[in-house]
């Protein structure tokens, strides 16, 4: 199975012109080479709640992705809207996902409760918040990398083996 992936860094400094490399978007790059899918798209936008809905519809709907990863705009901080915009969008939860994601932090940090990301479907798209942290991208990708294949093959009408 062929998959598309679109990836969006959510960063209203990254968006704006900063020099700072996108180190996140670059992780989630490589983390989606290794699950043998095509990038389809990468883009940074602001930490906008509408913005982010509109082009989380855009990369499901128009594009047709099969996963979108974000990063950034996960936490605490009253810009942080990157769980709401996605929770605008999509359908049905996959908590499980998230879940699995925190879980993985937990032994690399103190903060890994304060991390609000979430994971859901919209259509035949999955769609996942990756913290904003490079590091902490690895960690939970790993957590969930092994499930991911027979997710989109269930989402895309396979049989999985049930």
């Amino acid at each position: 199975m062929s998959v598309r992936a679109a990836i969006v860094t959510v960063s209203t400094s990254k968006s704006g012109g900063s020099e700072a490399a996108d180190e996140s978007g670059e992780r989630l790059a490589g983390f989606v080479a290794d699950l043998g899918a095509e990038i389809a798209g990468r883009e940074i936008i602001p930490d906008d709640r509408a913005v982010i809905a509109e082009r989380l519809r855009h990369w499901s709907d128009d594009e047709d992705c099969d996963l979108i990863l974000t990063t950034g705009g996960t936490g605490v901080a009253p810009s942080d809207v990157t769980p709401e915009a996605t929770g605008d969008v999509i359908e049905r939860e996959a908590p499980g996902i998230a879940e699995a994601m925190r879980t993985a932090s937990r032994e690399h940090t103190p903060h890994w409760m304060l991390s609000r990301g979430v994971a859901g479907i919209r259509g035949q798209t999955l769609i996942i918040n990756f913290p904003g942290s490079p590091r902490s991208i690895s960690q939970a990708g790993a957590a969930i990398a092994d499930a991911l294949p027979h997710a989109l093959d269930q989402l895309a009408g396979g049989h999985g083996g049930h």
